[in-house]
């Protein structure tokens, strides 16, 4: 990692992980320097979590010839230590400073700012005390809006996902985690980690992300530490943020039957253990597999795609369902890739 002395304190500090994804990386980075943010002093960290190929020479020569100088700090680590623990290691700079900044923002490295959100973000911070989060409305490239808003998990939702049935869908509606893409600005259980703000103040009281994640949950899994701890997370619909999903891992949202990597179904069983406990843990994974082969059966019965993932029942009970059943803690996750963002 690349160490410099502590800037002029900022109030923002903007965080991005690449992997692999270094041209766009590059154009997150400039759309966010290229923005006024209402007058606030911002700094820039780009993470390059140990790229394949020539992403950080990319990066290096980029930040030459654009003149960034002091306003971006360069990481370039020689792991992939993926989106939790990539975050971590510059919460980790920041928290030793003489003043931190106020809020840290993440942004995907396949995302760019769409308009000043930074600073509808950050108003909104100031306007709401006891909010500790806020999200941007997300789009596509050509322009299609895509959910960025969502309600905790729980046991009902997942089965209910799991078996996407008309009539189970229907009966448990306001339990279906993830809210319509036009959600209104207001407050949300969680919003999405591609483009999210925070208080550092109380990220740094929580801890941070949970370093067991690799990538995927450990957005939801902070927001849900925060939200036990009283503070509250919106959604903030004028901040607008542009995101070419699943260029940083592969993984699309409309996209449901691409097989999911392991590192995804680990972060899930984190997420079911921390949230609901190992014995109810395993008593919804379970249960997930007669949800997912009632998938399978109405699916076949009415000649449609199962809406559920490749070797979803293989991959399930193999990472999630026997591990928690033995009580086992999750692997490490290792030199592997897609880790650069969230889908």
């Amino acid at each position: 990692m690349t160490r410099r002395p502590d800037p002029v304190p900022a109030e923002i500090a903007v965080i991005t992980v690449n992997y692999g994804t270094a041209a766009l990386a590059l154009e997150a980075v400039e759309s966010v320097l290229a923005a006024d943010h209402g007058g606030r002093g911002i700094e820039v960290h780009l993470v390059d979590n140990a790229s394949p190929d020539d992403d950080a020479q990319a990066i290096r020569a980029a930040a030459g010839q654009r003149g960034w100088g002091d306003r971006v700090h360069l990481y370039f680590e020689e792991e992939n230590h993926g989106f939790a623990r990539g975050n971590n290691l510059v919460f980790r700079a920041l928290e030793q400073r003489d003043t931190p900044p106020d809020k840290v923002f993440l942004l995907n490295p396949d995302a760019r700012l769409g308009n000043e959100a930074m600073e509808r973000l950050a108003d909104y911070l100031d306007e709401h005390p006891q909010t500790a989060t806020v999200g941007a409305r997300i789009s596509m490239p050509g322009g299609r809006a895509v959910t960025s808003a969502f309600r905790f998990p729980g046991m009902i939702s997942v089965l209910a996902e799991t078996a996407n049935f008309g009539p189970i869908s229907r009966l448990f509606e306001r339990y279906v985690v993830p809210l319509r893409p036009e959600q209104p600005t207001g407050p949300v259980d969680w919003v999405s980690g591609a483009a999210v703000m925070f208080r550092f103040a109380p990220i740094r009281e929580a801890g941070f992300f949970d370093p067991d994640y690799f990538l995927y949950f450990e957005e939801v899994d902070l927001q849900w530490r925060l939200a036990r701890a009283g503070w509250g997370s919106a959604l903030v619909a004028e901040a607008h943020v542009i995101h070419e999903e699943g260029a940083a891992t592969r993984i699309r949202s409309d996209e449901s039957r691409t097989a999911r990597p392991d590192y995804w179904y680990n972060s899930h069983r984190i997420f079911l253990r921390t949230t609901l406990g190992r014995s109810r843990a395993a008593l919804t994974a379970a249960a997930m597999l007669p949800a997912a082969w009632m998938n399978h059966l109405h699916s076949a019965v009415r000649g449609r795609t199962v809406h559920l993932p490749a070797d979803f029942i293989r991959d399930h009970c193999r990472v999630v369902l026997k591990p928690l059943l033995l009580g086992e803690r999750s692997e490490p996750p290792g030199r592997i890739g897609g880790a650069g963002g969230h889908g």
